[in-house]
C-alpha cells in the first residue's frame, strides 16, 4: 500500500479488504455464536443461523471489518516504521463514477505522524536563573507574621484605629429609605482586613465606644448587590466596643507553639530559616523552570500534530468539569466547553511534552533510582517522621512515577541551563512571595 503525504505531518493510505474474506469470517463467527446465544423460544445452541444473523450480523460484520482495517494499518505502520500520533481517521472510499464495483471493501485512512524535532542555537536563548537570599530580615518578618497569626484581642479605651476589631450597629439609607442588607446590630469587623468598603472603614476611624457618625458611601458600579451598585448611600454607625490586637511575646512559650519542645529561641529561628530556605528554593526553582520552558519552546522547531492537541483539549475539558464538580456545582458530563478556551494551553502542553521527550531521549536525561530516592529523602525531611513518608512513596508505583516525572523535569532544566545563556537574576524575598501569591 502506497502512503500519500498530505502535509508535513498528515499521511493518507488506501486500504482494501476482500469482501469474500469478510463474508467468510462473519459466517464463521455467527456459527460459533449460534452455539451459545440465547433467544426466547429456542434452547441454547438451537437458534437458527438465519435468526442469529438477523440479530447479530451487523455487529459481527463491523467487528470483522474493524479488525481487518486495524491489521492493515498496523502492517503499513510497521513496514514504513512510522510513529503515528493519535488515532487514524478511517472513512469508506467514495465510489468513482463509471468504475465497476470492486470485490473489495475500500477505505481511506488519514493519520498524523510525530514530527522530526530540531533544536536551534541554545546560546541564543536567554534563561533567567532566579536567586533570592534568606537573611535575618526575612526571618524577622516571618516571625512577625507568625505572631500576627496567633494574636489575641483586648478591649481598649481609645479612638478606633487601623487594625482594631470593632463591634458596631449601622444602618444605611438611599434617598432616606433603608435598603435590604444595609442594616446590622453587633456587627464585627477588623479595620484593614478589607472586609468592608474603604469608605465604611474610614467612617469608623477616630470614633470611641458609644460615639456615632453619619457619612456618605458610594457603592462601586460592579458591586455584588445589584440593587445598590453605582448608588450613594448615607450610613449611620455607632461603635459599641473596640478591641486592639495583642501579639504574643517572642519567648519560650511562643517557640513551643511553633514546635520547639524545649522553647529554645535560637532553635526556633533556625527552624524558621530552614523552612524559609526550603520555600524560597522551591519558588525560585519554579520561576527558573518557567524560564527554561519558555526558552525550550523558542529553540525547538517542529509542527505539532493536531490530533494530539485535540486529545489534550478533551483532557482539559474533563479537568474543567471535574473542577466545577469539586466546587459543588451540578455539572453534566456533556457540558460543552468551546475548544477555543483550551486551544493555546493544549498546544503549549503538547509542544513542551514533545520537546522534553526528545531532549530526554537524545541526552539520556531519564530519572535514575538514586535521584528519585534523594528527592524523596529531601522532601521527607520537612516531616516529623521522614521514614514513614519515604515508605508511603515507595509503597505505590504511581507515587514513585509522579516523583520520577519531577526529577526528569529537573534533569531537563539543568541540562538546558548548561547549554543556554543564563542570566542570573536576584529577586527580593517580598517580590518572590507576592508573585507566588
Amino acid at each position: 500500500m502506497q502512503i500519500e503525504q498530505v502535509s508535513a505531518l498528515e499521511r493518507r493510505v488506501q486500504i482494501s479488504v476482500p469482501l469474500a474474506e469478510i463474508a467468510k469470517e462473519v459466517e464463521s463467527r455467527l456459527k460459533r455464536l449460534s452455539r451459545s446465544v440465547k433467544m426466547q423460544g429456542f434452547r441454547p445452541g438451537k437458534v437458527p443461523l438465519k435468526l442469529v444473523a438477523q440479530n447479530y450480523g451487523f455487529q459481527v460484520q463491523n467487528e470483522v471489518v474493524s479488525e481487518r482495517i486495524n491489521d492493515a494499518m498496523n502492517k503499513v505502520i510497521s513496514d514504513a516504521q512510522l510513529r503515528v500520533a493519535g488515532q487514524p481517521r478511517v472513512e469508506p472510499k467514495a465510489a468513482e463514477e463509471g468504475v465497476a464495483p470492486s470485490d473489495n471493501a475500500e477505505f481511506v485512512a488519514t493519520f498524523e505522524v510525530f514530527p522530526e524535532i530540531t533544536f536551534g542555537d541554545w546560546k541564543a536563548a536567554d534563561v533567567e536563573r532566579v536567586d533570592s537570599p534568606v537573611t535575618d530580615t526575612e526571618i524577622d518578618k516571618t516571625i512577625e507574621i507568625l505572631r500576627k497569626q496567633r494574636q489575641s484581642w483586648a478591649d481598649v479605651d481609645r479612638e478606633v484605629q487601623d487594625g482594631d476589631r470593632v463591634t458596631c450597629d449601622f444602618v444605611g439609607r438611599i434617598d432616606g429609605v433603608e435598603f435590604d442588607g444595609g442594616k446590622a446590630q453587633d456587627f464585627v469587623f477588623v479595620l484593614g482586613a478589607k472586609q468592608m468598603l474603604p469608605e465604611f472603614e474610614q467612617g469608623a476611624l477616630g470614633l470611641k465606644v458609644g460615639e456615632s457618625r453619619t457619612f456618605p458611601l458610594s457603592f462601586p458600579e460592579d458591586y455584588h448587590g445589584k440593587e445598590v451598585a453605582g448608588k450613594t448611600a448615607e450610613f449611620e454607625i455607632t461603635v459599641k466596643s473596640v478591641s486592639g490586637p495583642v501579639l504574643p511575646e517572642v519567648d519560650a512559650e511562643f517557640a513551643k507553639q511553633l514546635g520547639i519542645e524545649d522553647g529554645d529561641l535560637a532553635k526556633m529561628r533556625e527552624d524558621v530559616r530552614t523552612n524559609l530556605e526550603r520555600e524560597v528554593r522551591n519558588r525560585t526553582k519554579s520561576r527558573t523552570k518557567d524560564s527554561v520552558m519558555n526558552a525550550l519552546l523558542k529553540v525547538a522547531e517542529f509542527e505539532v500534530p493536531k490530533a494530539l492537541i485535540e486529545q489534550d483539549i478533551e483532557r482539559l475539558r474533563e479537568m474543567a468539569r471535574n473542577d466545577l464538580k469539586q466546587r459543588g456545582m451540578n455539572v453534566d458530563d456533556s457540558l460543552p466547553f468551546p475548544a477555543e478556551l483550551f486551544q493555546a494551553q493544549a498546544e503549549r502542553r503538547v509542544r513542551l511534552g514533545l520537546a522534553i521527550g526528545e531532549l530526554v531521549n537524545r541526552n539520556g536525561l531519564n530519572a535514575s533510582q538514586d535521584q528519585v530516592r534523594a528527592h524523596i529523602e529531601d522532601f521527607a525531611k520537612s516531616y516529623e517522621d521522614p521514614a514513614s513518608v519515604m515508605a508511603w512513596y515507595f509503597a505505590d508505583r504511581k507515587r514513585l512515577a509522579d516523583v520520577e516525572a519531577v526529577v526528569l523535569e529537573d534533569n531537563v532544566v539543568n541540562w538546558v541551563l548548561s547549554q543556554a545563556n543564563v542570566v542570573e537574576t536576584a529577586v527580593s524575598f517580598d517580590e518572590l512571595m507576592n508573585a507566588a501569591s
